[in-house]
């Protein structure tokens, strides 16, 4: 990994000093000028832009010349989506996760980085700027929740195992699920927030994912944290996630093989397909 040890705390101490600069500066005092919509239902603010202005800057010292591919800036040039596949390193960039909370007061919002290179993953934070909370992993060296390490407990009773389903599909699966099998999970629900729904499986109070538009800067970091914490993050054909693949893969996330399976045959129908290695 083209990071130091000392990288990785550099990154950490930015994405605290950029959230509280952009981010908690103008959570709930936004006026109506600072909101607009990039398209229909997909809301960005000035604390999008200047969060993401502040840790591109940032990023760019830290690892000079490795370019920052940022939501905003993507939504501008959407050609510098392909820095994650073809630069030897690069920054992903989500740097205010769960927008339309944060925009009409809603605490549940978050930071995401991921460092790939070669398209592969090596590294990623996710903060969460109110609670403080903030979890860190690197390829092949752990994960780290407020810097203990993380380790996803193995699978339990379904009835007690508690999991997230993208906000724009929530309906669509419930709607779909044979017979009583939303009956059969402790709960299913969505926070609008990617970055915050990884953070709470990783604090164990939730135990699965599903999602399926899986844009890199909000699942790149996340899915790493859960690999290296013991669990799975593979796409619905079975295959592992990875951050170059199509926005439409989806992924669902699970403590083990054996759950995966399972909440694949009861949220998505059907057989599950045979699981690839991570």
């Amino acid at each position: 990994m083209s990071l130091r040890d000392d990288d990785l705390d550099r990154v950490a101490d930015l994405i605290r000093e950029s959230a509280a600069a952009e981010l908690l500066s103008r959570f709930r005092r936004l006026q109506a000028s600072d909101i607009r919509e990039k398209r229909p239902g997909d809301v960005v603010t000035v604390a999008d832009i200047e969060s993401e202005r502040r840790l591109a800057a940032g990023l760019a010292k830290i690892l000079r010349g490795a370019p920052v591919v940022g939501e905003e800036a993507v939504a501008a040039e959407a050609g510098l989506l392909a820095h994650i596949a073809e630069a030897e390193a690069a920054w992903i960039v989500d740097p205010l996760d769960g927008t339309a909370n944060f925009a009409r007061g809603d605490e549940r919002f978050a930071m995401i980085v991921a460092l790939v290179e070669r398209g592969e993953t090596v590294a990623g934070w996710i903060y969460e700027p109110v609670s403080g909370r903030i979890a860190v992993a690197t390829r092949g060296g752990g994960a780290l929740l407020d810097g203990a390490k993380v380790e996803l407990p193995s699978s339990g009773p379904l009835q007690q195992a508690h999991g997230f389903v993208g906000w724009k599909i929530k309906r669509e699966v419930e709607q779909s699920m044979r017979g009583g099998a939303k009956r059969q999970f402790g709960g299913l629900t969505s926070l609008n927030c990617a970055g915050k729904e990884y953070l709470e499986i990783l604090a164990g109070r939730a135990h699965f994912s599903l999602y399926r538009r899986t844009r890199a800067w909000d699942h790149a970091a996340g899915t790493l944290m859960l690999r290296e914490a013991g669990g799975l993050a593979n796409r619905h054909d079975g295959k592992p996630y990875h951050p170059t693949q199509p926005d439409s893969a989806g992924i669902l996330t699970a403590p083990d093989e054996r759950r995966w399976v399972e909440l694949y045959e009861l949220l998505l129908g059907g057989p599950a397909p045979l699981l690839d290695a991570q």
